[in-house]
């Protein structure tokens, strides 16, 4: 996988989008119109319409958006509404439809780490791409995410990174769609503007977010419509799966995880707690080889960290490991592995200059430092 240069005007990146990855977020559509169907029993005309009502809040609370992704349907040959439709996905599905993803934050040797494992239909695999985005009004950011979506997991030059976790909830009030969202996050200068879109802008339907810096600080927000639920570093841990544990603003909010939810943060907990344990002998440096092994765990499987195909599970319910990513929010640097952690060591890297505030990424392909 090679990362994508995305730079100038919101139209401008959106075009440049569209054009490059128009056949994928064709393929892309035609995943969602299926889950749509298989989850929600609804067709992708009826999907268009259900999008439409969330246009008025994203033009309240992130309208600049809206031109990039005018400009994605240009550059694909598609209409807005589809464009619209697939940023709202969420919105949409997970009401029924429940990702798999363990994400997690871990401060040590004076470095802050952000990670996770993206579970989802194995359908939709190839569509995923890795996008450098530079724009004339916001910082250069890396996100890693599907074609036609105008961000997901990522980090921005300043240092601060994102991670998501699905959640099942019935919930959807007034707020930005949970991708717009993510993307604004990733334009903030640091972790107290991050903080602000989830408690001023509030998020349409429930959702974990993982955010952390560079500097040291990461927390969770659970978000919603409401005020989010906010889990702070434990011995500079925060985890996250797929249920709500917060117990503050998020508390009344129903959640509908899979059982697996708490077995995967428990093994994730576990994993993370060894590494963090003072007394055990000396373990030397974490880097991102060490932590893609434990996103690679199979404890329990099929339903364990690293996820794979499970004939037991109805076909339309299948959830796979897509991708995995490691972000060392301290020097910048995130690493991407395209599909199952546990079978490839090729990755994509890519890392902000030494100076802050360059606006340039370097890439780099192959194995892991």
């Amino acid at each position: 996988m090679h990362i994508t240069p995305l730079s100038g005007s919101r139209a401008e990146i959106g075009e440049a989008h569209g054009r490059a990855h128009g056949e994928r977020i064709t393929h892309s559509l035609a995943v969602y119109d299926r889950l749509f169907q298989d989850f929600v029993g609804m067709d992708w005309a009826r999907a268009r319409r259900v999008a439409e009502r969330f246009l008025p809040m994203i033009e309240r609370g992130f309208p600049a958006i809206l031109e990039e992704m005018d400009g994605i349907a240009r550059g694909a040959g598609l209409d807005f509404a589809d464009i619209l439709t697939l940023n709202c996905r969420s919105e949409i599905s997970l009401t029924q439809a429940n990702g798999g993803c363990s994400a997690f934050a871990l401060a040590r040797d004076h470095t802050q780490w952000l990670a996770q494992n993206w579970d989802w239909r194995s359908d939709q695999l190839h569509n995923v791409v890795a996008l450098e985005i530079s724009g004339d009004d916001a910082p250069t950011l890396f996100s890693i995410g599907e074609a036609g979506m105008v961000a997901k997991i990522g980090m921005n030059e300043h240092g601060l990174g994102v991670c998501l976790n699905a959640i099942r909830s019935r919930t959807c009030g007034a707020g930005l769609p949970i991708h717009v969202a993510l993307r604004k996050i990733l334009e903030c200068r640091d972790l107290d503007d991050a903080m602000a879109v989830a408690r001023h802008d509030r998020v349409c339907s429930p959702a974990h977010f993982l955010i952390a810096q560079g500097d040291g600080r990461a927390l969770g927000l659970e978000v919603q419509p409401g005020e989010p639920g906010v889990l702070l570093p434990e011995n500079g841990l925060v985890t996250h799966t797929n249920h709500l544990y917060a117990g503050d603003g998020a508390q009344r909010v129903a959640d509908f995880p899979r059982a697996d939810s708490r077995s995967r943060l428990a093994r994730l907990d576990a994993l993370l707690g060894a590494l963090k344990d003072d007394a055990l002998p000396h373990q030397g440096p974490i880097g991102e080889r060490e932590l893609f092994a434990l996103l690679a765990d199979h404890e329990g499987a099929p339903l364990s960290l690293c996820r794979h195909f499970n004939p037991d599970q109805p076909a339309e319910e299948r959830m796979e490991t897509l991708f995995s990513v490691v972000m060392d929010l301290t020097q910048r640097r995130l690493t991407l592995r395209h599909g199952k952690p546990c079978e490839s060591d090729e990755s994509l890297t890519v890392q902000f200059g030494d100076e802050p505030g360059v606006d340039s990424g370097q890439t780099r392909q192959g194995d892991e430092q």
